[in-house]
């Protein structure tokens, strides 16, 4: 069991959540003050994706994720930043009986150093990188990650100085990036996310990650989170395997059955359970220390 845990907010994500509850946060002052009250209530980690202002999706401009990180920095609440390099990484196929081979509508793929640029001009002390390709959820949406790409991506990653937050999603992920960390295009010792109940990847359960745990590499700072009804669940099972964890509104949208939830009333919740169960949340100094961070101003 792990008896200090830093626990991570996902804010916001960038899946198609915002007419489902009020409380995803949209545009950069949203997200910002979102990240600072998860802050207030405990997280350690913000995590952050950035949003279309006017329509609400994703989006990976630069600008955005400046103002976001600005108005957190400029805060007075200390926090860990940990902003996203998954978009630029999308895929949806067209009609490919009438020989659409891709949709316009969705379709968003750049190369390392356009998926990258906001991590380089901001400086995070984290930024995530998704370890592999998946079918994720919609009918023809793919999340695409090849090596080839991923060895890009963690190699810029290392040139900037940003510790990779490595997203594995399956056991082929985990196997994907411990090659990576053998290949010497990571820095240890590394930070696994173990991401669960995502459609179609590992299931969250006890059975399914304490199996990703078992393969991680010796020396391995961890987490996990489960989405849905099994984020709270899997709050306490990661700390009982010795890991850390992950709440937010990425990943369930709330409280209680029936009952919406904001980002901090989740990580209200979490830190709860993280105490319930005899060990305590670490602050963003101690999370830095345990990740070997530094911090980034």
């Amino acid at each position: 069991m792990n008896s200090e845990v830093i626990l991570s907010c996902a804010v916001t994500g960038s899946g198609n959540t915002v007419d489902r509850s009020p409380h995803v946060p949209v545009t950069p002052e949203q997200i910002a003050t979102a990240a600072i009250e998860a802050a207030k209530a405990g997280a350690t980690v913000a995590h952050c994706h950035v949003r279309d202002p006017e329509t609400g999706k994703g989006s990976r401009d630069p600008a955005l994720y400046r103002e976001v990180v600005d108005r957190i920095r400029s805060s007075d609440t200390d926090v860990i930043i940990n902003l996203t390099s998954g978009m630029g990484g999308d895929i949806v196929l067209g009609d490919l009986d009438a020989g659409e081979i891709l949709s316009p509508d969705g379709t968003d793929m750049v190369g390392a150093d356009e998926r990258l640029i906001h991590v380089k001009e901001l400086l995070p002390e984290i930024c995530t990188l998704d370890c592999g390709t998946m079918n994720f959820a919609e009918a023809d949406y793919v999340m695409t990650n090849t090596p080839g790409m991923l060895e890009k991506m963690s190699k810029k990653i290392q040139q900037i100085g940003v510790k990779p937050e490595l997203e594995v999603f399956d056991t082929g992920h985990l196997w994907l990036a411990k090659h990576m960390l053998e290949q010497g295009w990571l820095d240890q010792p590394p930070l696994f996310q173990i991401c669960l109940g995502i459609p179609w990847g590992a299931p969250a359960d006890t059975a399914h990650m304490k199996t990703m745990v078992d393969a991680l590499p010796q020396g391995a700072n961890w987490a996990a989170f489960g989405i849905s009804r099994m984020q709270m669940p899997m709050v306490a099972q990661a700390v009982i395997l010795g890991g850390h964890v992950r709440v937010g509104l990425e990943d369930n949208l709330y409280l209680e059955r029936g009952v919406l939830a904001t980002n901090a009333q989740l990580v209200e919740k979490a830190k709860k359970i993280i105490e319930l169960l005899g060990a305590r949340v670490v602050s963003p100094e101690e999370g830095r220390q345990k990740l070997s961070l530094n911090k980034q101003v």
